[in-house]
Formats: structure tokens, sequence, C-alpha cells
């Protein structure tokens, strides 16, 4: 099993990007008792939807266990493979006539979403990750604005090119992000939704993105390649009616 230093990690990304809100892990257990020997972990008291949780371990620092008994409903559990994604939960009738005008609108929904498949997994944690006590957690997150979120990819971009594309489900975003990752193996970016906003604390100007662990030492290496290019965050605006070519000339000699 690989190591990391997260420290180093953590330390490298709020250089490179200044974010303001902890980068955190999230670890699927097949058994409970797993996810409740993590050291100071905390269990809820109140009843939460997923995007509560993960807001606990970006913004308040916090390491938090669920079982599906914890999320408010099966859209939260379906996602995270702790709920059956059977026929009444693909038909979307709980979303028709709130999120889509049809049923047959809500169940092409369901079916668009990324999810864990159902069965092997009964508990989840997440935990910033400088604390290490999801080591390695299955995949990291954090929030980003657009400006800081463009350069984390060009980092990713940087060696070994490949185009990144990524899908909009809608509302339940949460299957664009982590859902996503934590099926596919690979970087995800989401754009939050109303309930992430609303229930999970994310700020207008946010994205999130979840990727497995072994991304993040490739897109620190490619952001410090770019730094030393002078590519950097914050991206300093030059100005709309200045003659471009000087600027430009720093980065590209002809």
């Amino acid at each position: 099993m690989e190591k990391y230093d997260w420290q180093g990690i953590v330390d490298s990304l709020n250089r490179l990007l200044r974010l303001r809100h902890n980068p955190f892990g999230m670890k699927l257990f097949e058994k409970v008792e797993e996810m409740q020997a993590i050291p100071r972990i905390r269990r809820p008291e109140a009843i939460h939807t997923a995007d509560q949780i993960v807001a606990q371990a970006a913004r308040l620092g916090w390491t938090v266990g669920i079982t599906a008994e914890d999320l408010v409903g099966d859209q939260c559990r379906a996602v995270l493979g702790l709920g059956p994604q059977d026929s009444e939960w693909l038909s979307g009738k709980h979303m028709a006539g709130v999120w889509y005008a049809t049923q047959v609108d809500a169940a092409g929904h369901q079916a668009a979403m990324h999810v864990v498949p159902y069965g092997k997994f009964k508990a989840m944690a997440v935990s910033p990750l400088v604390s290490g006590r999801l080591d390695p957690p299955d995949v990291c997150l954090f929030y980003a604005t657009p400006g800081q979120m463009i350069l984390f990819i060009n980092g990713l971009q940087w060696a070994g090119y490949k185009n990144l594309e990524w899908g909009v489900v809608g509302e339940s975003s949460c299957a664009d992000s982590w859902g996503r990752a934590l099926k596919t193996r690979t970087p995800s970016l989401s754009i939050p939704c109303f309930a992430e906003r609303r229930y999970g604390g994310v700020l207008d100007d946010e994205l999130l993105m979840a990727l497995p662990p072994e991304y993040l030492p490739k897109a620190i290496e490619g952001l410090e390649a770019l730094s030393r290019n002078g590519l950097r965050y914050p991206i300093p605006q030059y100005g709309i009616q200045s003659d471009v070519r000087a600027g430009m000339g720093v980065s590209y000699k002809k």
C-alpha cells in the first residue's frame, strides 16, 4: 500500500492554490466496526444529508463516520452504496414534479447517476487529510474556486496529458463528484447542487473535485512546474484594453 505525506500534500495544495477549506478524504468500510475503530471518530446524533457529513470534515475539520441509518433518505445512501438502487429508487418518483417535469425525466436522472454498487459496504467516514486517520482514503476531495480548479486541472495535465471530460447530472450532483470518483477511480469534478449548497454549506463560487489519492502528487508536480513558468494562483489580471503582446511574451517567446 502506497504511503503518503498528507501534511506535505496539503501544505503544497495550500501554498500553490490558497484553498479556503481542508482537503479531506472519504473511505468506505465493509464492516461498521472498522469505521468505529478510527481514532477520534464522531458519530452523528441527528439525521443528516451526506452533504452535511462532508461539510463537517471540510469546514469544521471533524472526522465523522456514518451508516445508512444516519442519512436522511435513499438518494444519499444510494450514491455511497449504502442503500439499494432498486426499481423504486430508479423510478425517480420522489423527484418527479419537484426537480423534473415527469417521472420519465426523473427516472432518466436516476439512471444517469454514478453510484457505488450496493451490497459490499456498510459504513463511510470522512476526515481531513492532515489527520492521517483514513490512510489512505478511497478518494480525496477539496472545494475550490473556478480559478483554483482550472490550475489544479492544468497541473494534472502537465505530464501524460489526457483530455478530462465530466457530466452534470443536475440535482444530486454528489454523483458527479464522490459517486463518480468512488466508482470509476478517476478525477471527478462537479458543480455542487442545490442540496449541497443549502445543507452542505457550499459557497456560490465553489466547485468540488474528488479523485483517488495517487493523483495528488502528480497534480502537485504539475502545479510546481507551472509555477516555475510564472503560471500561478492567484492569476493577476492584465487588463482588458492593454496591448497583450508584452504579457504573452513572458510565456511565449515568439
